[in-house]
């Protein structure tokens, strides 16, 4: 008898998440109309406008700097640290009463697995403003003198994979520090940064300390090239880093840069096979691999790499590619056209190149931007799928003989944000992260956060931290001078 060992769809309704016809931007603590066109937000997995925001113009970049400027040299600055931690656990609290409304809407804007917006998005969001709310009237033991002073405004801009937690991650530490904020969220995914602007505005935030422009690139541009900000924080491609690298060189303003990455994954032949192959399924495919410290780069002993890779085959076979809101999807929708249109270009140029491609038969929703799960073996470390952050579920495959040979192909790319290491001999783990040239390294697992670790890139993937005390200390003034 033929068992069915499909699942029945499990949704969460879309009315949850409470989206509105139309949101405005937030400056000065009210919600106005931006003097920018009006953007459609396009919903990834039905390819039907979600809502409509309004953008900014340049003339509101200015006008949000003035009101951060204001804000700071006013309240904001003469609010002890205690008072600011209070309202930093109102916002995380918020956060967390409207988890599953948030959820919903990231999926909804984004095209992620529900199951990813609500078990990791949205509680890691609120985390970071609980544990920068603790740090806000500590900031003297920081270990940068007893008194380190916040900069002034911060200019913010985030990308489209991880929207409300990379507010999060930018704005807590600043508020934690002392400083107000222009944040620019995602042309494609502004959505959750205005409801996290609504919970910051039901908190009380005096008006002014924290501004978002929703936008295009130019307003990026004119924000973080804007005089009256005093330290940049972005987060996106390396082009776009090094040009703002550029434009800020020899001002004086702080920068910390998180750019792309093509992580590598080392396995030995020692390593927990079913382990390894859960982490690298988590780390490349069910988020999409539209996480910028994806293992995009498999790099496995050649001792085991055939019986390795046939089993990550048949874990991928088993995920199930489609409507974001299902509870039971693994790999939802890839967020725009022209991120579709990279993947798919990328995979191309991977089977021209000699790359043998396997992908995955599962059947994909006929409407939205859904991309099959796709493993590339037989790849060289010169191919453009070995090199190029493809921002996708698609692997690359690499073997190796010896761990100098891993370390060299590890190392073998101008990024270097994440890489892990799987082996059950803690010595050899020690000593590959010893090696490896990359921001974060995990020891058999990948992909996993905390508030509490730095997190931030090498070469170009960028420079600086977020979360921890490093993450803190890029608010503030950790001069000799400036914290005397």
């Amino acid at each position: 008898m033929d068992i069915d060992l499909t699942y029945a769809p499990a949704l969460e309704s879309a009315a949850i998440g409470a989206i509105k016809p139309r949101y405005q931007m937030y400056l000065d603590g009210e919600f106005v109309d931006g003097r920018g066109d009006d953007i459609v937000s396009i919903n990834p997995a039905t390819l039907e406008p979600l809502t409509t925001i309004s953008s900014a113009s340049v003339e509101d970049v200015d006008r949000a700097v003035a009101a951060a400027r204001k804000a700071f040299e006013g309240p904001w600055s003469r609010m002890g640290g205690a008072e600011r931690g209070k309202y930093l656990f109102r916002i995380a609290r918020a956060i967390a009463e409207r988890s599953r409304e948030l959820a919903v809407a990231e999926s909804l804007d984004n095209g992620k697995p529900i199951r990813e917006s609500r078990d990791f998005d949205v509680p890691t969001a609120a985390q970071h403003f609980f544990h920068h709310a603790g740090w806000a009237d500590k900031l003297g033991h920081l270990g940068y003198g007893p008194a380190p002073r916040p900069l002034g405004v911060a200019g913010q801009v985030i990308p489209w994979n991880f929207p409300l937690l990379m507010a999060a991650w930018k704005i807590a530490p600043a508020l934690a520090a002392g400083n107000t904020v222009v944040l620019k969220p995602a042309e494609t995914t502004s959505v959750t940064a205005l409801v996290l602007a609504e919970i910051l505005a039901d908190a009380g935030l005096p008006p002014g300390v924290v501004n978002i422009l929703p936008g295009a690139g130019d307003i990026g541009s004119a924000l973080v090239g804007h005089d009256g900000v005093d330290k940049v924080a972005f987060t996106g491609s390396t082009p776009v880093g090094k040009r703002i690298q550029s434009e800020l060189a020899g001002t004086g303003r702080k920068l910390t840069l998180e750019l792309g990455g093509k992580g590598a994954n080392i396995v030995f032949a020692d390593a927990a096979v079913d382990q390894a192959v859960e982490g690298i399924v988590n780390g490349v495919f069910f988020n999409q691999g539209q996480v910028c410290c994806a293992g995009s780069r498999l790099i496995v002993q050649e001792s085991i790499a055939d019986e390795f890779v046939e089993r990550l085959k048949k874990r991928v076979e088993t995920l199930r590619v489609g409507d974001p809101l299902d509870k039971n999807t693994d790999v939802g929708a890839v967020n725009s056209q022209m991120q579709f249109d990279k993947i798919t270009q990328l995979s191309e140029v991977g089977a021209d190149e000699g790359a043998t491609a396997w992908t995955s038969s599962c059947p994909l929703p006929e409407k939205g931007w859904f991309v099959a799960p796709t493993i590339f073996t037989d790849a060289t470390a010169s191919m453009r799928i070995a090199r190029e952050e493809i921002f996708g579920p698609v692997l690359t495959t690499l073997t190796f003989r010896t761990p100098e040979e891993a370390l060299a192909k590890a190392n073998n790319t101008p990024f270097g944000l994440s890489a892990g290491v799987w082996t059950e001999k803690g010595s050899r783990a020690m000593g590959m992260a010893a090696g490896l040239r990359a921001g974060v390294i995990w020891d058999n697992t990948f992909n996993r956060f905390d508030p509490t670790a730095a997190f931030g890139g090498y070469g170009e993937s960028g420079f600086g931290r977020e979360g921890g005390p490093s993450g803190l200390a890029a608010y503030l003034d950790t001069d000799d001078e400036g914290a005397r």
